[in-house]
């Protein structure tokens, strides 16, 4: 009679993009399984298993935990990347960064101290 939905696992969820647009701005967490595009502001925690994506218009105040991620606009708080973190030309990192990979573009403002580890895995909660 009642049966128990089941999760979809990553591999369907390949091409399928979230996407805050510019002007947005919310007040509390993320929690995704896809992959994310921010170009509002999220003052919050973000957290994923999939690829997030700050676009030059887009902020985050908060701590972020996801597999990679591509940073265009500005970050202030603690990250989690388990894969690569790509810091590109225009933006602002200031924290903490814990990754498996790390490439920066000449021009980023990059302040802030920063861990390599291997094989590093997003946390889940739930």
């Amino acid at each position: 009679m009642f049966t128990k939905k089941k999760e979809k696992p990553y591999t369907d969820l390949l091409g399928k993009t979230n996407r805050i647009v510019e002007g947005t701005v919310i007040k509390g967490d993320i929690v995704s399984k896809a992959d994310f595009r921010l170009d509002g502001e999220l003052i919050g925690n973000f957290q994923s298993t999939g690829k997030l994506v700050i676009g030059p218009t887009g902020s985050v105040t908060g701590d972020i935990s996801c597999n990679n991620a591509d940073i265009e606009g500005k970050f202030n708080g603690n990250i989690q990347v388990a894969e690569l973190l790509n810091i590109k030309s225009k933006a602002s990192i200031h924290g903490e960064a814990t990754v498996g990979k790390l490439a920066v573009e000449p021009g980023a403002d990059f302040c802030a101290s920063c861990t390599m580890k291997e094989n590093q895995k997003p946390e889940t909660n739930g």
